[in-house]
C-alpha cells in the first residue's frame, strides 16, 4: 500500500512534536509559542519570571488544547539551562524544536555605556543563546532530528546609533547560527535565524514616548510601520516545521523591508 501523500499544508504541522520557547512568556516569544501550539506542538515555555511563565503556558494550553508546560529558566545561568532542558525531556520524553527568543536591549552612546550594561546584553542575547543551543544539541543530535531557531534582528545585519551592545549581540547570533548549521548538518539537526524588524513589543514601547525616535526606527522600513505581533508567526512555524527541511544556516528577515534599503 502506498503512503498517503502529504499536502503542502501538512508540512507545516507540528503534531506530536515538542517545542521549547525560551523567552516565551511575553512579546514575540509568546506569539511564536502560541503559533507552534496551534500547529500541533506541545510547548515548553521558559523565562526568568515564574509567574509570567506559568500564566503564558496556561493561556496557551487553554486557547489551543495542547499541552504546555512552564519551566523557569535564566539563560545566563548554565546550571539553570541544563536543569530546564532535563525537566522538558523528563516531562515529554523528547525535544524537536527550540526557539531562542530571550533578549534585552540598552540604548547608550558608547562613551556613556557602562561596561556592566554591555556585558548584561551580551550575556542574555548571545551567551544565553549559546548555552541553550549547546543543551539542545545534546538532546537533538542523538535522535537525528531537530530544528533550532535563534531570534536575531534586523540589527543583525544593519546598525543604528546607540545600540553597540544590542547590535554586537545580534550580529553574533547570526554568526553562531551559521556555525551550528555546519556543525549539525550531518546529524539531521537544523539551525536558522529569524530576524524581526520593529515590532511594538515591551522592549520597543518606550519609543512611543518620543515621536522622533519612533519615526527614526519605523521610517527605516519600506512598509513604514510597526510589525503586528501575529506577523512573526508564519515565519516561526515555517522554520520549526518539516516545510523547511532543506533550510539551514539561513537568516529569515521579517522586517518590513528594512534590510532591503
Amino acid at each position: 500500500m502506498s503512503e498517503t501523500k502529504r499536502t503542502v499544508l501538512d508540512l507545516f504541522r507540528l503534531d506530536e512534536q515538542v517545542a521549547m520557547v525560551v523567552g516565551g512568556s511575553r512579546g514575540l516569544g509568546r506569539e511564536m509559542a502560541r503559533a507552534l501550539a496551534e500547529a500541533g506542538a506541545a510547548t515548553v515555555i521558559c523565562s526568568r519570571a515564574r509567574e509570567a511563565c506559568e500564566a503564558a503556558a496556561a493561556e496557551i494550553a487553554r486557547a489551543t488544547g495542547r499541552d504546555s508546560e512552564a519551566v523557569p529558566m535564566d539563560v545566563t545561568r548554565e546550571e539553570d539551562v541544563e536543569r530546564a532542558f532535563a525537566a522538558a525531556v523528563e516531562r515529554f520524553g523528547r525535544l524537536d524544536v527550540l526557539i531562542n527568543s530571550a533578549g534585552i536591549n540598552a540604548r547608550h552612546l558608547i562613551e556613556d555605556c557602562p561596561a556592566e550594561t554591555f556585558h548584561d546584553v551580551i550575556e542574555t542575547n548571545l551567551t544565553g543563546c549559546w548555552l541553550t543551543c549547546r543543551a539542545a544539541a545534546r538532546v537533538m543530535k542523538p535522535r537525528g532530528h531537530g530544528s533550532v531557531v535563534n531570534v536575531g534582528s534586523a540589527l543583525s545585519t544593519v546598525a543604528l546609533p546607540m545600540r553597540t551592545p544590542y547590535c554586537a549581540s545580534k550580529f553574533g547570533v547570526v554568526g553562531l547560527t551559521q556555525v551550528l548549521a555546519l556543525e549539525w548538518a550531518e546529524s539531521g539537526v537544523r539551525c536558522n535565524a529569524l530576524c524581526p524588524g520593529p515590532f511594538l513589543t515591551e522592549m520597543n514601547k518606550p519609543l512611543l514616548d518620543d515621536p522622533a525616535k519612533t519615526k527614526a526606527v519605523v521610517g527605516q522600513t519600506a512598509l513604514n510601520r510597526w510589525g503586528e505581533m501575529h506577523e512573526i508567526t508564519g515565519a516561526a512555524v515555517f522554520l520549526a516545521s518539516p516545510a523547511s527541511t532543506y533550510v539551514t544556516g539561513a537568516s529569515l528577515y521579517v522586517d518590513g523591508g528594512w534590510t532591503a534599503r
